[in-house]
Formats: structure tokens, sequence, C-alpha cells
């Protein structure tokens, strides 16, 4: 079997400083660090700038009863400078920000605050780091079971600055959706393929319950 095993593990990494030039809502660390390397000994000390944020989570609600998904539509800044519209189609989402909430509990109260949703049954997606270059945000993706009738609207935490519109899509348009590029951030793009491969075994799983 190839050898795909990481070669380093923590132990290969030498924090030589650690400064925190921006603390806000999220918070900005510049490291100075040495680690080894693959021809063997230590490498030059290098400066990094990290992006620090709380572990995150984001959810696509699926109906399998009515074969439909919801998504959410917001306002991005990061979106503001190269897309043609700054709003952007993606998962509900959030961010840890209550002492000892799990992934789950996190995203199932992101569901009520930004569609109205109440979860039902929830399968994990993926877990994995968006830009390891130069964050260590993690993010949790599920897909969750919800009714969808009647689902849609404006939501959100108008104290927060949110202005959310959620909307419901039938699953046989994901294909065109994701051709559309209307869907370009990853936690969505990674939820909808994964629900076209595994709908058929959601189905038999959720669409009795």
């Amino acid at each position: 079997m190839t050898d795909i095993e990481p070669r380093f593990s923590q132990d290969d990494v030498e924090i030589l400083e650690r400064e925190t030039p921006f603390q806000g809502f999220f918070r900005v660390d510049a490291l100075t660090l040495r680690h080894r390397q693959y021809e063997g000994g230590w490498g030059k000390p290098v400066r990094r700038e990290l992006f620090v944020r709380p572990r995150a989570a984001a959810v696509l609600p699926y109906d399998p009863v009515r074969g439909e998904i919801l998504l959410v539509e917001q306002f991005r800044v990061g979106a503001l400078e190269w897309r043609a519209s700054p709003w952007c189609l993606e998962l509900i989402a959030g961010l840890a920000d209550k002492e000892g909430e799990s992934a789950e509990d996190l995203i199932r109260r992101e569901a009520v605050e930004e569609g109205g949703l109440t979860l039902g049954a929830m399968e994990t997606v993926a877990q994995y780091m968006p830009s390891p270059g130069g964050t260590d945000e993690r993010l949790h993706v599920f897909v969750g079971q919800a009714d969808l009738e009647g689902a849609g609207g404006i939501f959100g935490c108008p104290e927060e600055g949110e202005d959310i519109r959620a909307l419901t899509v039938p699953v046989e348009e994901i294909p065109a959706l994701l051709e559309s590029g209307l869907v370009d951030n990853a936690a969505s793009l990674i939820a909808l393929q994964w629900l076209l491969l595994h709908r058929a075994e959601l189905d038999a799983r959720w669409g009795q319950s």
C-alpha cells in the first residue's frame, strides 16, 4: 500500500515566538517557528500569520419525503471584491461560541435561527480544514433530516446584523445548481455532492421515519 501516513508530528514543530497583533471578533496570531524537513534537520525560522477561528459546523437540511433541500442566502463580505453578487447561497452554519456545545447541538440551534427548522436525524458528511495554509478553522458538515413543508422565508438575528433568506430546492435540481456556479463555497459543494451519492441510502433510513 502507498505510504501516505504523515512523516512528522506536532513534536517536529518548534514555535519560537507568538504574538497577537489583532484581536476582534476573530484573532490573528503571528508565529515565528521552524519545523523538521524531509531531507533531515531543521528548517530556518519562518514567520506565519494565523487567522484564529472557533470550530464551526454546517448542515444541509434534507426532506426525504418531499425530495427537497433547504439552502440559505446572505451577504458575505469575503465575496465583495470579485463576485458578481456578494449574496452567497450556502448551508446553514455557525461558530461554536458557547462553552461545551457539541457540533451537533450547535447546528441544531443554528437551524432554528437561520431556517426556522427543527432537525431530526443527523449524518456526518465530512470534517475538514477549509484553508490550513492560513487559518486553524475546522468545519464539521452534516446532512440533517427535516420536514420542509412550508419551509423558507427571512430569518437571522437582527442584533447580529443577520438578514438571511431560506429557500427550498428539489433534489433533482442539484446537478443544474452545481453546474450554474451559484454555489461556490466548499462546504455546500461537498454536502450537495455527498447527498447525490448517498440519497438512496438516506431515503431507506429516513423516508419511513
